[in-house]
């Protein structure tokens, strides 16, 4: 697929617009910096501006396509840009970002007839991980059901912007999916954050005790591009087990006392539920930070 990704130079997209490109698609990074990789073309693109962005859509990715007979379109876009969290800028200019950026993008690529938007949403839409004090789910494990009612200008941009999504979905026909992503995780990342969340799980509250491995996202948003026909649809994207060491039973001790729990989970199961995206797009998490440092309760 000919592939338009906003965003790929940031934390996520340095690893999952490579990914893309080494499984067979063309992918043109839309960003205010480059990523500087050697299988995905650099296009520096102001995605607040209209004009840009309609611009760079309908244009040309490399000089190569320049011999073609005529002009190819994109097959699809994933959006990834955005302020990726409160307090890096005033949170007038998050929100705002966030919400023209995006409804930029999804306008242009529709009114283009691009039959394939795959956009990132957030964890914190569930209004737990940018929460002024405590806030708890109001049932675990937390599905695509649970309301999303957040109160920081992060989370309500990414609301804001499934409510723009499903709009230009109706408008269009073409198949756009959310996905909520929770806390991102690079390989590295493992032996220098995780061993102090093993020790002290309270640290992983915000983000609901999950995570979600970059290449294990890779796989998720490639499973999207090949599924077709879904319409609109959210979807939670996590690993399949905690951060954290403790089990569930001892999660919901300690800090979900007097929350529903909605099912029986696994001793070691993540609390933000991907049942949704296993079932409708095949996702299958294959990495965990067991891999690399091992499980304590088990040594």
């Amino acid at each position: 697929m000919r592939i338009f990704f906003t965003g790929g130079s940031g934390k996520a997209g340095r690893h999952v617009a490579p990914y893309l490109a080494s499984q067979g698609h063309q992918v043109t990074n839309a960003d205010l910096v480059p990523l500087d990789h050697p299988d995905v073309h650099d296009l520096r693109v102001d995605l607040t501006d209209a004009g840009e962005v309609y611009s760079a859509l309908a244009g040309l990715a490399t000089f190569d396509e320049l011999d073609l007979p005529e002009k190819p379109s994109y097959d699809a876009v994933v959006h990834f840009a955005a302020v990726p969290a409160i307090l890096r800028v005033p949170d007038a200019a998050t929100y705002a970002t966030n919400v023209l950026s995006t409804y930029h993008v999804l306008e242009a690529a529709t009114r283009l007839g691009i039959r394939k938007v795959v956009f990132a949403s957030s964890e914190t839409t569930y209004g737990v991980c940018f929460a002024q004090g405590e806030r708890k789910p109001r049932y675990v494990p937390v599905d695509e059901e649970h309301p999303t009612v957040p109160e920081d200008s992060y989370a309500t941009s990414k609301v804001a912007n499934e409510v723009t999504a499903r709009s230009l979905q109706a408008r269009s026909g073409a198949d756009i999916y959310g996905l909520r992503i929770n806390n991102v995780i690079e390989p590295h990342e493992y032996a220098e954050l995780f061993p102090a969340f093993l020790e002290n799980p309270a640290l992983r509250r915000r983000n609901i005790f999950a995570y979600i491995d970059v290449r294990d996202l890779g796989q998720m948003v490639q499973r999207c591009l090949e599924t077709d026909g879904l319409g609109f649809e959210v979807f939670n994207v996590a690993n399949a087990d905690m951060s954290v060491a403790a089990t569930t039973s001892e999660v919901i001790e300690q800090f979900y006392d007097g929350v529903e729990v909605r099912r029986e989970m696994g001793r070691d199961e993540t609390f933000y539920a991907i049942d949704k995206a296993r079932s409708l797009v095949g996702f299958a998490p294959a990495h965990s930070w067991r891999d690399v440092l091992g499980d304590p309760r088990e040594s």
